[in-house]
């Protein structure tokens, strides 16, 4: 009954999706971002949310505290709730929860495919750049807990959150080509979030990890996390406003996005990431490199 159920639910989600996606007042561009090539359904009329060209993406993204592995003790959780400005913050952010629809993300996606801003062509500068917050999820491999902070540091790391089949196809339009270059590197790494904050949703996906890992190479097992926790607060800082689509994120050494994408990649967009990825692993091999002896 759960894997018919489970298999209803996904087939569910994607037909509803497709039909919003399209629409025929929708056009949505293609890209795969790997052959360059673009196709644009035809839209009878076009209207003014078709006409409306997306911003660059105007700030970097993240949180200002450098995340850590280490959970926060009682003491810790009770300074922040005693803190003024982060109490203001958070019900600021309640409110404009509650005034949302249940349907505004699936319908947000008949606008650009959900897309509300374009990857810029370059990195956040390190000094401007923010910390990607530690998520914690069960690896495919061994099961076991893993920390975003801890498997990071020190490395260049592609992140992908996902949440649905839309998403997992978005992601792979970015990623395709810098894990094909860059996969073989020690110092890289493509960590993939399979993120499920709903309680039903995320048992039934852990019911079916299996399944799960038939879908995934091998060699990714040990990257991919499926993770139960709970964003509510850092969505809009990761930029994550709509839960139905994919968001790519560049997070270098230090644990900074230096550079992120979301929904269809756009083959310029495609192209960035792959080589923002390449000038970090550059840099990093000659940080960690010994010195040559003069």
């Amino acid at each position: 009954m759960l894997v018919r159920a489970l298999g209803h639910a996904r087939w569910q989600e994607t037909t509803f999706l497709r039909t919003f996606i399209q629409h025929p007042g929708c056009t949505r561009n293609l890209t795969s971002g790997t052959d360059g090539s673009a196709e644009k359904r035809p839209s009878a009329k076009a209207t003014p949310d078709e006409l409306t060209v997306l911003p660059f993406l105007r700030h970097p993204l993240g949180v200002k505290e450098k995340p850590s592995p280490v959970l926060k003790t009682w003491a810790d959780t009770r300074e922040e709730l005693m803190n003024q400005e982060t109490r203001l913050a958070q019900r600021e952010h309640l409110v404009k929860e509650a005034t949302k629809g249940y349907f505004t993300d699936l319908n947000a996606t008949r606008r650009h495919g959900g897309k509300t801003w374009i990857a810029p062509n370059v990195m956040i500068r390190e000094d401007k750049a923010l910390y990607f917050p530690n998520i914690v999820g069960s690896s495919l491999d061994t099961k076991s807990k893993k920390h975003t902070a801890s498997m990071c540091e020190g490395r260049i790391s592609v992140i992908s959150m996902l949440s649905t089949r839309m998403s997992e196809i978005h992601v792979n339009g970015f990623t395709t080509p810098t894990n094909e270059r860059y996969l073989s590197n020690p110092l890289y790494q493509y960590v993939q979030i399979n993120l499920q904050e709903n309680l039903l949703k995320s048992f039934l996906v852990s019911l079916f990890l299996s399944s799960i890992a038939k879908s995934v190479p091998q060699e990714l097992h040990s990257t991919y996390l499926v993770s139960s926790q709970n964003m509510e607060f850092v969505r809009e800082h990761l930029g994550m406003v709509n839960k139905h689509i994919g968001y790519v994120y560049l997070v270098d050494d230090n644990l900074k996005v230096r550079w992120a994408g979301c929904a269809d990649a756009k083959v310029e967009e495609t192209n960035a990431l792959e080589q923002c990825t390449g000038v970090l692993l550059s840099r990093l091999d000659k940080k960690i490199s010994p010195k040559a002896p003069r």
